[in-house]
């Protein structure tokens, strides 16, 4: 369910929702405001209207503003996650899985709830409690690819988190470029050519425990 969908569930204002699927409304509209305004100039009187309810209601979910935002970033940091790992799994040939792992990337970027700002445009990250979720997002993704890295390759860990960590950075920073410039490359045709790109790279380390891959 995108934002828009879930802050349309809770109208008109004064209708009751489950706990769960209030606070998920409210997310919802919280997600819209705070990519739009950012951060710093986003006020909770914004969210209540957009939401449909009270600031009363609001607060009762969430104790601040810091509160829903760090919700929203646990949200969206876990999706990126499981993104990352789905597509690791998704195939066991390597440069499909390379392939399937940028385009996690650029799906996640190009979603029209725009959740992606939040983890890597935040206007927050000076606040010690945002940039600890997107450095561990950033690790575990890296973390995650490693292990298929080392797993094929028999790269050291530390070679191995090295290159995962180039791979995930370039795939986030070119999503971002891709989208940000309105690029009129259809998102298939830039994966294959970043795949193009890092798989020249990747591929050059043999499949351990076999002569060829």
């Amino acid at each position: 369910m995108t934002a828009t969908e879930q802050t349309e569930a809770a109208r008109p204002r004064g209708t009751r929702l489950p706990r769960r699927a209030r606070r998920n409304q409210l997310l919802g509209a919280a997600q819209e405001v705070f990519v739009a305004q950012g951060y710093h100039a986003a006020a909770m009187d914004d969210i209540a209207e957009r939401a449909g309810v009270s600031k009363p209601v609001l607060y009762q979910h969430f104790p601040g503003k810091l509160d829903l935002y760090l919700a929203l970033l646990d949200q969206h940091c876990e999706s990126l996650l499981q993104a990352v790992r789905t597509a690791l799994a998704s195939t066991s040939d390597n440069k499909l899985r390379v392939a399937a792992t940028m385009d996690a990337y650029f799906a996640y970027v190009q979603d029209e709830g725009g959740a992606f700002r939040l983890v890597f445009e935040s206007d927050l990250t000076n606040e010690p409690a945002v940039r600890e979720r997107v450095d561990r997002v950033s690790l575990q993704c890296a973390e995650a690819i490693s292990e298929v890295i080392a797993e094929d390759t028999g790269l050291s860990k530390d070679e191995s988190m090295l290159l995962a960590v180039g791979l995930g950075g370039v795939s986030q920073v070119v999503a971002r470029y891709w989208l940000s410039s309105g690029s009129t490359i259809p998102r298939e045709t830039a994966v294959q050519l970043l795949t193009s790109l890092a798989w020249r790279g990747i591929a050059g380390f043999p499949l351990h425990g076999s002569e060829q891959h």
